[in-house]
C-alpha cells in the first residue's frame, strides 16, 4: 500500500528522491482548466515544476532522476496557476534540498562539525601536521594564536550546538537547550 500523498510543499528535499504533492486551489481547479507551476530559485538554480490535473487538484511530481541533478541549499519557490493568459501568484516559500548519500563525499559532516575537529584535534596534538594544515578563513592553524584558537572552538561549540538542537526539534524531541524551572514552597 503507497503511502498518501503529501498535500503542501516540502520543507526539506532529499536530491535524487522523487518529490510528489497534490495541492488543492479551490479558486483555480484543475479541472476548469488552471495549470500550477513553481519555480524554485537559489543562489545558483532556477527550476520550473509544472502540476499535472488530478480531478480539480494539482498533482506536482518530480522523478528521483531529476531532483539528483538539483543543487543542495535553500531554495525560494513561488507558486503561480495561468489559464487563457491569466497568470496569479498562489504561493510561495523555502525549502531545503539536501544532497543524497550517493552523491556525498565520505565525510557527511557539516562544515562547523568539520572544523570543530579540527581545532580540537590541534589543541590535543599540537604535533598533529594534518590538523596544523588546515585552514579557517584562510588562516593556518598552526598561526592562530592560542586565545583565538579557543575563540573559534567555542564559536564552533555554540554552531554545532544549535544544529544537534535544530535536528532534535525537527525530530519532534524538544529543544536540549530548553531548561525549565518550577518554583515552589514557602520562603
Amino acid at each position: 500500500m503507497a503511502a498518501p500523498t503529501p498535500t503542501s510543499e516540502p520543507d526539506v528535499l532529499i536530491a535524487g528522491d522523487t518529490a510528489k504533492w497534490l495541492k488543492t486551489l479551490a479558486d483555480y481547479p484543475a479541472s476548469e482548466g488552471w495549470e500550477l507551476s513553481y519555480v524554485l530559485i537559489n543562489g545558483t538554480s532556477k527550476i520550473t515544476v509544472i502540476g499535472t490535473p488530478s480531478g480539480s487538484d494539482h498533482l506536482i511530481t518530480v522523478a528521483a532522476t531529476t531532483t539528483a541533478n538539483w543543487v543542495p541549499g535553500d531554495y525560494t519557490w513561488r507558486a503561480r496557476v495561468s489559464k487563457s493568459g491569466e497568470i496569479y501568484t498562489v504561493g510561495s516559500g523555502t525549502f531545503k534540498v539536501q544532497s543524497s548519500f550517493a552523491a556525498a563525499t565520505l565525510d557527511a559532516r557539516t562544515h562547523a562539525r568539520r572544523v570543530l575537529a579540527n581545532i580540537e584535534a590541534y589543541l590535543e596534538d599540537g604535533a598533529n601536521l594534518t590538523a596544523a594544515n588546515y585552514t579557517i578563513a584562510g588562516r593556518s592553524l598552526q598561526r592562530i594564536p592560542m586565545a583565538e584558537l579557543l575563540a573559534l572552538r567555542d564559536r564552533y561549540r555554540a554552531e554545532v550546538a544549535r544544529e544537534t538542537a535544530a535536528n532534535l526539534i525537527a525530530r519532534g524531541m524538544g529543544d536540549p537547550r530548553r531548561v525549565f524551572v518550577r518554583f515552589g514552597g514557602n520562603y
